[in-house]
């Protein structure tokens, strides 16, 4: 705390070059899971750790002993597909000719967004993490983004940028993770311009791709939190979009159609 003001870091990174990190963000997440009475999330399983197309956000203690957040954006073409299209491919196996379409020009997908009890109402667990995921995406080289939101966070989702996407599902709805939750389906098809985007976001967003690792006291309902951004992502030399959209033939599509995941669209 300063002066009453929570500090934190807000830090991007590789999955596979940090598995401490990823491990006390496994922990975390699976807390907020079983708080709300969800046991199991495709995208909370640990596999994610060593794909080397996930990248992680997460909100730190500045000693980095303790996590209070964070999300990821997993490309497509990395070990693994989509988290969405392990949610809904048995489901409505028209989400893998969709994410293809975008896949080639390279695409993915924010997902596992959260926050801890510790942090909440100061904005961690939603607009500061998707404003960041949003930003590091073109340092990983995407063009798109999709993610599968809750229905509070479809709003927050179309301030930077999201629309709804119908195609799949009931006009883009899945009962996700459980049957009494409700999933939406929705693309972010210009990471770039972000046009969508309303414009104090779009300026917001841009600010961090200009300033990767900034200090800054953010203000969300009147409440104050001071975040040290260091979103410059490390090891990008081994990194390779190009390579990546090359390999995404290699996913085996029929493995997750036929998988035993239930999961019931509206």
């Amino acid at each position: 705390m300063n002066n009453g003001r929570p500090i934190v870091r807000l830090r991007a990174f590789r999955a596979v070059e940090d598995p401490k990190t990823c491990e006390l963000f496994i922990e975390g997440h699976s807390n907020v899971l079983t708080a709300i009475g969800v046991k199991k999330v495709t995208s909370s399983k640990d596999e994610w750790m060593f794909n080397p197309g996930a990248f992680v956000l997460i909100v730190e203690s500045l000693d980095g002993e303790h996590v209070y957040g964070g999300a990821r954006v997993h490309v497509s073409g990395g070990t693994q597909p989509l988290p969405i299209e392990e949610a809904t491919g048995k489901m409505d196996p028209k989400v893998f000719d969709l994410v293809w379409n975008y896949a080639q020009q390279g695409t993915g997908e924010v997902c596992g967004l959260w926050n801890s009890r510790e942090i909440a109402g100061y904005g961690v667990g939603s607009i500061f993490l998707t404003r960041a995921a949003v930003a590091i995406s073109t340092q990983i080289g995407l063009q798109s983004l999709f993610a599968l939101c809750a229905p509070y966070t479809v709003k927050m989702a179309e301030s930077v940028g999201y629309k709804l996407e119908t195609s799949i599902g009931n006009k883009g709805t899945f009962y996700y993770p459980k049957l009494d939750l409700v999933a939406t389906t929705m693309l972010l098809p210009d990471v770039k311009e972000l046009s969508l985007a309303e414009e104090d976001e779009r300026l917001a967003i841009n600010k961090m791709r200009n300033n990767l690792n900034i200090n800054s006291v953010e203000i969300l309902r009147k409440k104050e939190i001071e975040i040290e951004y260091r979103i410059e992502l490390p090891f990008m030399d081994k990194w390779s979009i190009e390579s990546v959209i090359e390999q995404l033939k290699a996913i085996q599509r029929d493995s997750i159609i036929n998988s035993e995941t239930p999961v019931n669209f509206l």
